[in-house]
């Protein structure tokens, strides 16, 4: 449980420290007192026997000196640039002949200034070097007593030599604090003050009584009547309550044990213990409440999928193991202390590791358990498609679980306490890191609930996956403090972090990138806003088409896309010359691998440019017909008759043939193909069919139609008529209501339309297999 407290430490001094770089931002640096800290740090270095402790507060102090150098060297000096310009204005000296004695001294006096204003940032990166050097130094020297201190073999447990000593110290320290109490108490001082203050300590003891018992059934009744006032929200509710039910009776009994030392009856060895006892408290009510919440009787708030009977033994086995770390931790801070031996530590240890071990794998092994019961496929196999992330997670932490729960005894039966230990309560602290954060994700289901007032479909939704992945990012960091992780790592990671990398001569620090990453999207904001203005208000009121909308609407947006990037880039301070060996190596990936994107792109550029063709045009491309709907960069979206979408690369409307039905204008001509039999009178034919081309409303008179007589066929007379309609996309009602008054009018005017005929004739007859039975059948005399 150290750990833990090492967690939420540490997660309050990772706040401190974000907000002190930006104040060491704004300070000077002491180059002598830093200095003196990197000289101690190198001694200590040398000298190797220097506390543990000491290196942390060294590297610490180093650490500080670090962010501020770095600060520095970020910070820079405004007038470096503007120096530089003037030297690059100058132009370089002359290889051959001299040059005005007056533009001589000139470029000599502007190198003096820029090598004075560069001695500062020279010195700080000289020094962040060094204090880069010295960290890394002490944290491979701190690692390294940490992994001897976790190799290191204590006098083995099961040794009957120590259980006697054992026993004696777990009773010394209480019998001290007895006799402390009988040696206060005989002080007539001692008492006369507990007299005095006597009212105000029982009123204390009283208060605290009231919230360790009274409390938790008051809250209790909160909590009903809450329910009973409102019909959404009563899963926040409940959560808040058991807060407060954690919180309520751990300061009660922080009061009990602070009127207790008021009294002066306990004194300093007991004050030391007795202040642990809330804490302890604190670890037993917090073991019980992610208990209750993860593996809760009701199934409408319960987070694990198991069976009612799994889940009480699952309560009661957490129950038990947060009684087991609260009695680790006393046994921690006594050995602290220097009330017990660590030999008496790592007896009663291995107490507290076998029952821990036992406790751990029979908790994992119902969580192997989780997810739906009977659920089988076909084949009698268990459908794992069936099972949440959660549960999936959950089996998972109980194979972790059980193999802990052997591999801790056995190791701290051997000697390893150590290990035994660094595995064990890691592995409860991480059980218990993940019912909170199951907790905390059924919480933002409650809060969604309680402002929105609908229930939160965790399948069609997609808050629970970001909020589920933003809590693990964020118990990342108490994850690694619970396993070993140092503070330092953290902020070591953190300083990385902030010193960005290198390209060439340049560095690019996480300022840069959130620079860039502002002005970049407010600049895409900006281009979409000009976008909407153009689309809505500015190019409706011209006389461009659809199609030329669309292309300058497409343009501005590519515009103000690689404006926004370039304008980022130049904001940040990134030297693009840096990333030219990057850019010709990206260049050649490109020519290679990406094409057929490239040669797409650039098509639709040409496509928007040149607008062939145009949003809403019929077209056929690659033998497909259909309406033009979207023009994008790479490929353009085209809607067939049949109502299905086609997506076709840019490339090919570039470079294959395409037909546009209605580039420009929606006119197109109508061949109706007749053929009427043989003996008919043709002028006839040809007079019904220019009426009926020339009645028709689609049809144009300007060009007139035209009845073509065509030639002789084998079949019939072939005629064709030709019109011009005034809308081509009509094609098919005008070519069937056509064909409808064709099929009328001959029908009246008694032309036939002919259809193909063929006689069989067959030659030799009698040669067929049936002819010949007939013959010889009919040959037969009758009788």
């Amino acid at each position: 449980m150290t750990r833990l407290l090492a967690a939420l430490r540490a997660a309050t001094l990772l706040v401190l420290l974000a907000s002190a770089s930006v104040w060491a931002q704004s300070t000077q640096i002491d180059y002598d007192a830093w200095s003196d800290v990197a000289s101690r740090a190198e001694a200590a270095l040398e000298t190797g026997d220097v506390p543990t402790e000491t290196l942390e507060e060294l590297r610490s102090d180093l650490s500080g000196y670090r962010d501020r150098l770095l600060s520095q060297q970020n910070a820079g000096d405004p007038r470096l640039g503007t120096l530089q310009s003037q030297l690059d204005a100058l132009g370089p000296p002359p290889e051959e002949g001299s040059e005005p004695e007056e533009i001589a001294q000139r470029r000599q006096d502007l190198r003096d200034q820029i090598s004075q204003l560069q001695a500062p940032l020279m010195r700080a990166e000289e020094a962040y070097n060094r204090a880069n050097g010295l960290i890394a130094s002490i944290d491979e020297v701190i690692r390294s007593r940490e992994t001897e201190r976790l190799l290191e073999r204590d006098p083995g447990p099961l040794d009957p030599r120590l259980w006697g000593p054992a026993i004696t110290s777990v009773i010394s320290p209480f019998r001290d604090i007895a006799r402390e109490v009988r040696t206060n108490w005989a002080d007539e001082s001692v008492r006369e003050k507990v007299f005095d203050q006597l009212p105000v300590i029982l009123g204390i003891i009283a208060f605290s009584m009231l919230l360790v018992f009274r409390a938790p059934k008051l809250i209790d009744r909160l909590g009903a009547w809450l329910r009973s006032r409102t019909r959404r929200g009563t899963g926040v509710w409940s959560t808040l309550l058991a807060l407060l039910r954690l919180a309520v009776p751990t300061i009660g009994l922080f009061l009990f044990v602070l009127a207790i030392t008021m009294s002066g009856l306990v004194g300093t060895r007991g004050t030391q213990i007795i202040f642990v006892l809330p804490y302890m408290l604190f670890v037993v009510l917090l073991a019980r409440w992610l208990a209750v919440e993860t593996f809760s009787s009701d199934d409408e708030i319960n987070t694990i999928l198991l069976s009612q009977q799994r889940r009480t033994e699952a309560r009661y086995y957490v129950n038990s193991l947060s009684w087991l770390l609260a009695l680790n931790a006393m046994f921690t801070y006594l050995t602290e202390i220097g009330e017990w031996a660590d030999e008496t530590h790592a007896v009663l240890g291995f107490v507290i590791h076998l029952l821990c071990g036992l406790i751990l794998f029979r908790l994992g092994q119902i969580l192997r358990r989780t997810g739906p019961e009977g659920v089988t496929s076909e084949d009698g196999a268990e459908e794992s498609q069936q099972l949440t992330f959660p549960s999936r997670l959950a089996r998972l932490a109980g194979q972790g679980a059980m193999l802990v729960g052997i591999a801790g005894p056995i190791l701290s039966g051997v000697g390893y306490f150590n290990i035994a230990e660094a595995l064990i309560f890691p592995t409860i602290l991480t059980l218990g890191l993940f019912a909170l954060l199951l907790m905390l994700q059924r919480l933002m289901r409650d809060l969604y609930h309680l402002f929105t007032g609908t229930p939160l479909d965790e399948n069609q939704s997609l808050l629970p996956v970001i909020s589920g992945s933003v809590l693990t990012v964020a118990a990342l960091p108490v994850l690694a403090l619970i396993w070993g992780a140092r503070v330092a790592d953290l902020t070591e990671l953190w300083a990385r972090f902030q010193a960005g990398f290198s390209f060439g001569e340049t560095r690019i620090s996480p300022t840069d990138f959130l620079t860039f990453a502002f002005v970049f999207v407010i600049g895409y904001v900006l281009t979409r806003l000009l976008q909407g203005g153009l689309r809505g208000s500015v190019l409706p009121k011209t006389r461009l088409d659809k199609g030329g909308q669309t292309a300058i609407v497409s343009g501005t947006g590519y515009l103000g896309i690689f404006l926004a990037a370039i304008v980022a880039i130049t904001a940040a301070g990134i030297d693009l010359t840096a990333l030219a060996f990057v850019a010709g190596a990206l260049s050649v990936g490109i020519g290679f691998g990406l094409q057929n994107i490239v040669q797409n792109f650039v098509s639709g550029i040409i496509l928007l440019i040149e607008r062939p063709i145009s949003e809403g045009d019929w077209i056929e491309v690659n033998g497909q017909h259909g309406t033009v709907r979207d023009i994008s960069v790479r490929s353009t979206r085209i809607e067939t008759f049949d109502r299905t979408e086609v997506i076709v690369p840019n490339a090919d409307l570039v470079s294959n043939s395409v037909t546009n039905y209605t580039r420009g204008n929606t006119l197109g001509r109508l061949v109706v193909d007749v053929g009427v039999a043989y003996g008919s009178d043709t002028r006839k034919v040809e007079d019904i069919l220019f009426k009926i081309a020339r009645n028709h409303d689609m049809v144009l008179m300007n060009p007139e139609p035209f009845v073509h007589f065509k030639g002789f066929g084998a079949d019939s007379l072939e005629f064709d008529v030709r019109m011009i309609l005034r809308d081509v996309t009509k094609i098919l009602v005008v070519r069937t209501e056509v064909n409808h008054q064709i099929t009328e009018a001959f029908r009246k005017e008694g032309i036939e339309i002919p259809f193909a005929q063929r006689d069989i004739w067959l030659r030799n007859p009698e040669a067929l297999p049936g002819a010949r039975a007939g013959n010889e059948s009919s040959e037969e005399p009758t009788s």
